[in-house]
């Protein structure tokens, strides 16, 4: 492939189709799936992409940021098979992703097989496991969060929401790229066999009758599972749990954000797990 950027000046170019209609939910999931795609957007999620295990496929610049990603391209160049860069102007960029795109970076990366729960589970020592989170935003800055405080996978119940979607990869700041996850097609099922494998299973829950945060006990791996805002972990999966655990909050606040919930609990363990304070 050329390595120099590459100008394009045409809106309907089928080199840009990869970034066509970004805020057409149903048709970029149908795309993303079928051509095995996903879109980083911005400069530091770019970057992420670029030293990710995920393929690039191509980069695409509004024409006034290519001085300034002068190394992301020159980096992209020194590739066995260098991708492409595109160049357009910032009136067609917004043409075709159909919004404003104010930074003006973006780029495309192929999908990776799937990996298996055995795959990820086997070289943890945290993870983080989710349930019937569906907001893209809220499960990108969850796998911000497990990057950031020492989670070594990610197992996601069938009904959570597609982790490479591009808002999820946005919110995170391209941090999913780099942190490996799994689907579980029964969740308690697979709880039990963390259990079995010495995991400490922790459900968080508000309920008043949950282990308080502060008095839970260090263990050498340990498992967060997480459930959806408003109704929480299913029944079956703080069945399936080893404690029920709770952050103990202001008598007027009844719940937290998902994610603001997660980056305190895997706050909380880390400290737990290493007193010192060292990551």
């Amino acid at each position: 492939m050329p390595e120099a950027p590459i100008r394009i000046t045409d809106p309907a170019d089928p080199r840009l189709a990869d970034y066509a209609a970004l805020t057409d939910a149903a048709l970029r999931k149908r795309y993303e799936h079928r051509h095995g795609v996903l879109i980083a957007e911005g400069p530091n999620p770019v970057r992420r992409l670029l030293s990710s295990p995920y393929p690039v496929r191509s980069l695409l610049l509004a024409e006034e940021r290519v001085a300034e990603q002068a190394a992301v391209i020159a980096a992209l160049a020194r590739r066995a098979d260098p991708p492409p860069v595109y160049v357009v102007t910032r009136e067609l960029l917004i043409e075709v992703v159909r919004y404003r795109l104010h930074q003006g970076v973006i780029a495309c990366g192929a999908r990776r097989a799937p990996l298996d729960v055995e795959q990820v589970v086997r070289p943890a020592r945290t993870l983080l496991v989710l349930e019937r989170i569906g907001d893209h935003e809220n499960l990108g800055a969850l796998f911000r969060s497990a990057r950031a405080l020492g989670v070594d996978g990610v197992l996601l119940a069938p009904d959570c929401a597609d982790p490479l979607y591009r808002r999820s990869v946005r919110v995170s700041m391209g941090h999913v790229l780099h942190v490996p996850f799994a689907r579980c097609p029964d969740l308690p099922a697979a709880l039990g066999a963390l259990r079995a494998a010495g995991i400490e299973v922790l459900a968080l829950t508000p309920a008043a009758d949950a282990q308080d945060l502060d008095e839970v006990p260090s263990a050498p791996r340990v498992a967060l599972v997480l459930g959806a805002e408003g109704p929480g972990l299913t029944p079956a999966a703080q069945a399936a749990a080893d404690r029920r655990v709770r952050i103990r909050l202001a008598d007027e606040v009844d719940s937290l954000n998902v994610a603001t919930t997660g980056a305190i609990v895997l706050h909380a363990l880390r400290r737990v797990a290493d007193p010192s304070g060292s990551p």
